[in-house]
Order: structure tokens, then C-alpha cells, then sequence
């Protein structure tokens, strides 16, 4: 008896450590902000800003018109706006970046273009923080 008690409550916790996927599908439109605390894989388009502590994944059919920000990133389509990535960026071959990107470690493939600047390591935060700092005070 015991023992079935025990494996039953082990059951509970590791469903509660299983990791959680937001999917927006391939021929979906999001109009307005995503926020997420786990990953987002976007295939489809979304109109506003995409902010997740995880990860973001965006595939060679996704869209984001706005800016992304997140502790990582996978892309292989197209982002109109600021990308700001705490960590790891990876662009693939297919993506389109209209915008700056501030990042702490920047993977690129042969073919990925970047329309904008790019900040990286302490300079990117601090370059980052700075506008928003400065942002803050002009709306004061």
C-alpha cells in the first residue's frame, strides 16, 4: 500500500516538470502581444510583441511584426522589430531580421540576413538598458 501511494505521488510531480509548448500553427494570426513564462514556436504570424522566459522559436513560415524578446531564440523567418535575447540567438539560413538585435551569443548561418545592428555580450545589456532608461525618462 505504501509503495502504491508513493509511485502515484511521483507520477504528480513529473507532470507538473514536463515542458510546456505555446504553438502557433502554420495559417494562424495572433493580433496583439504574446507573453509566456515556457517556449513559443511560432509557424504562423503575430502581430504585436512576443515576450516568453523561455524560449522562442520561430519557423521558416513564421511571422512576427514586433519586437521579440526572450531568454532564447530560434529563427528561420522573418521578425520586423527589435530582438533582444538574454542568452543564445540562432538564426537560420531563411531568417529576416528588420531590426536591431541585442543578444549575449549570436549563431548565424550562411544566408541570414540582418537589417539593423547588433549588440552583443555586456555591451548589448547595458547599450539595451540605456534606451529604456532613457525611454523612462522622456515619458516622465
Amino acid at each position: 500500500m505504501l509503495n502504491s501511494k508513493k509511485s502515484s505521488k511521483n507520477v504528480s510531480d513529473n507532470s507538473r516538470q514536463s515542458p510546456t509548448v505555446n504553438i502557433i500553427s502554420e495559417g494562424t494570426k495572433l493580433k496583439g502581444d504574446l507573453n509566456s513564462d515556457s517556449d513559443i514556436r511560432v509557424a504562423g504570424t503575430v502581430e504585436g510583441e512576443a515576450r516568453s522566459k523561455g524560449k522562442i522559436i520561430i519557423t521558416a513560415n513564421g511571422n512576427i511584426n514586433g519586437n521579440l524578446d526572450s531568454a532564447d531564440a530560434d529563427i528561420a523567418g522573418k521578425i520586423d522589430g527589435e530582438v533582444k535575447v538574454s542568452n543564445k540567438l540562432t538564426l537560420r539560413a531563411s531568417a529576416v531580421i528588420d531590426g536591431n538585435i541585442y543578444t549575449k551569443t549570436l549563431i548565424v548561418e550562411e544566408g541570414a540576413q540582418i537589417n539593423g545592428s547588433c549588440r552583443m555580450g555586456s555591451d548589448a545589456k547595458s547599450y539595451s538598458s540605456s534606451k529604456e532608461t532613457e525611454k523612462s525618462g522622456t515619458s516622465s
